[in-house]
């Protein structure tokens, strides 16, 4: 097994959830940790957040094909 690998998520809705951030990232690679940053004092999100990737693999494939692109979420509000 390779050494885990992080990468930099940016421009994230102030909506998106770990889960979603995970599941946008899990087509690319086994993650071990997917984390929506959130300022200390309030609590929100702070629009990013970083993936780790248990293989340099899963995060080249993530940069390759996900920079740059705009990912939307569908959210059930009932």
């Amino acid at each position: 097994m390779g050494e885990p690998c992080k990468v930099h998520v940016g421009n994230l809705s102030y909506s998106v959830t770990e889960e979603a951030l995970r599941q946008a990232f899990e087509a690319c690679g086994d993650i071990d940790e997917a984390i929506v940053v959130t300022d200390r004092e309030t609590g929100r999100p702070r629009g990013f957040g970083f993936v780790t990737f248990q293989e340099k693999q899963g995060a080249d494939k993530a940069i390759a094909d996900l920079d740059g692109t705009v990912c939307i979420f569908l959210i059930s509000l009932f």
